[in-house]
């Protein structure tokens, strides 16, 4: 089974100058509620720890509370790393939002020795979070000055800011116990849905509302013309000819 969440982002190329100079003013009541989150989400987690070890199961009010709470974390980050400007919901149902994290359902049966030792086989994910951390930062305080400045967000910035987002979340549902398979370094799945390896969704398709070309109008008759003589028409030799 194969139970490795997919982040997916949809590329908008115009923002507004405004909510991007303000975007961490306008953060502030998601970043409130996300930090409440977190503390119960915590001890969430420490009680599913114990649950999986002892039963090997992930009690399902506990796996769809952690869940949710890491689907809202993917839209908020979405949010100020300048990859929409839409205003996420304070909602853990984000599935129509711009940037999403898709969770499958808990597995029926998880590996107790996976979870034992979870913090020491997590080591190799912190680092590279870590390091995804830096790229991700990196991408948003450029994009912050270009945003401001021209109003746009070029391809570049958002496939970097993207690829940082979607390791960081997705690492962030093995540390919650949510997998217990280190995350791929390229984002599963992503790709069959118009993603790539990132997760990094092309622009919705615009029409141009005009109509469509008629067809081409078909020959006049006595239009067709006979191929001249020596050009692959009918010559003395042939036998219709005789």
């Amino acid at each position: 089974m194969n139970d490795q969440p997919v982040f997916e982002a949809q590329y908008v190329e115009r923002h507004s100058r405004l909510t991007t100079f303000f975007r961490l003013l306008l953060a502030i009541p998601h970043l409130i509620v996300v930090s409440v989150w977190a503390f119960v989400a915590f001890f969430a987690v420490v009680i599913a720890w114990f649950a999986i070890v002892i039963t090997g199961r992930y009690p399902a009010g506990l796996y769809g509370f952690v869940a949710g709470f890491q689907r809202y974390v993917t839209a908020l980050y979405g949010y100020v790393g300048l990859l929409t400007d839409e205003y996420p919901p304070f909602s853990s149902d984000t599935s129509s939002y711009p940037v999403h994290l898709t969770i499958p359902p808990a597995r029926t049966e998880y590996s107790r020795l996976k979870t034992l030792f979870r913090i020491i086989l997590a080591i190799p994910v912190f680092i590279i979070s870590y390091a995804m951390q830096i790229v991700w930062e990196i991408g948003v305080l450029i994009a912050w000055f270009v945003v401001v400045v021209i109003g746009k967000l070029p391809r570049g910035l958002h496939d970097m800011i993207v690829l940082g987002q979607s390791y960081q979340q997705r690492s962030g549902c093995y540390l919650l116990l949510l997998t217990e398979d280190w995350p791929p370094f390229l984002n599963p799945g992503a790709s069959l849905e118009g993603g790539g390896p990132t997760g990094s969704l092309p622009p919705a398709p615009t029409t141009s509302g005009a109509p469509p070309a008629p067809p081409a109008a078909p020959e006049a008759p006595g239009s067709w013309q006979p191929p001249a003589s020596g050009s692959g028409g009918l010559s003395s030799g042939d036998p219709l000819d005789r």
